[in-house]
């Protein structure tokens, strides 16, 4: 019985992650706190290496590791981090980088023939985004809604990218083991933006160090073991087609969490936009990516 309910989970637990940046950027800037959470991450899976015999990768596999987390947990992270930084809700971030499945399609049209229900899909991703960006959703600032949508772009752009990288590339590399280095790299792309372009202050409170915590016991740490445990027992396959939940679910943790309010044109628009991804991501007569080392590369590359 909890088998059928840890693909939601660990949905649950993937949306926590814009919530978590919420609670704590008022205590440290982006870079400052990616950098740290970083840090306690490859701490951790250096930890759960040993004790599981984990391999890290080496030769090709190891630069491999190290473009996917520049990518996915870089340039994906950092802008998403940075455009709630600057006021943009959690809610509409979420959404934005949630379309990752529909850009990969539209990337691979030259490479992949979609299905009607897929185009359908498509279309209707644009119009839940543009019912979402006509309705009335609480930015936390204005002044820097250009920047913020810009940086949502870094960070779509990222997970797009470093996903479709990561399934090419990276299949056969251990999750653990491949973990660390793609945090190692993350670090690497943090640090010197810390070192430039921030303060390095961090405010030392209970609510930073517990969001802290939380995002990395909770998101990377609980959800990795969610992850080995659906692929082992064959459950990863649900994992994919529950993706499409994770925007409507962070508005609605931001509204509860933060007060942050919308109107009826953005949720009909957060509604067709999950549908949109949904359609997108389901092939026809299959069950959504359908093998399982597809299944295991898209997954582990949103830890």
């Amino acid at each position: 019985m909890m088998a059928r309910f840890i693909p939601f989970i660990f949905v649950l637990l993937w949306s926590t992650g814009f919530i978590g940046a919420r609670f704590g950027l008022p205590y440290a800037e982006p870079a400052t706190f990616l950098l740290i959470r970083m840090l306690a991450n490859i701490a951790i899976f250096a930890v759960l290496t040993l004790v599981l015999k984990s391999q890290l990768p080496k030769g090709t596999a190891f630069f491999h590791c190290l473009v996917t987390g520049m990518l996915i947990h870089g340039f994906y992270l950092g802008g998403t981090y940075y455009a709630i930084y600057l006021g943009m809700p959690a809610g509409l971030c979420a959404l934005l980088v949630g379309l990752q499945p529909i850009v990969t399609a539209v990337l691979l049209l030259g490479q992949e023939r979609l299905a009607w229900s897929q185009w359908l899909g498509l279309l209707l991703g644009m119009l839940g985004i543009a019912l979402v960006l006509q309705g009335n959703m609480s930015w936390q600032d204005e002044t820097h809604q250009a920047a913020a949508f810009g940086f949502a772009g870094l960070a779509l752009l990222g997970i797009t990218l470093g996903t479709l990288y990561q399934k090419r590339f990276c299949r056969q590399v251990d999750l653990v083991g491949g973990s660390v280095v793609q945090y190692m790299m993350a670090a690497a792309v943090f640090m010197p933006v810390m070192l430039t372009a921030e303060t390095m202050m961090v405010t030392w409170n209970l609510t930073f160090t517990l969001t802290l915590t939380w995002l990395v016991l909770g998101v990377s740490v609980t959800a990795i073991w969610l992850l080995l445990y659906m692929v082992r027992h064959g459950e990863a396959s649900k994992v994919a087609s529950t993706f499409y939940l994770v925007p409507p679910v962070t508005a609605l943790e931001a509204w509860l969490a933060f007060n942050e309010t919308f109107d009826a044109f953005s949720a009909i628009g957060f509604a067709i936009a999950a549908v949109a991804v949904f359609l997108v991501m389901r092939k026809p007569g299959q069950p959504v990516f359908r093998k399982k080392a597809q299944v295991d590369s898209q997954a582990s590359s949103t830890i």
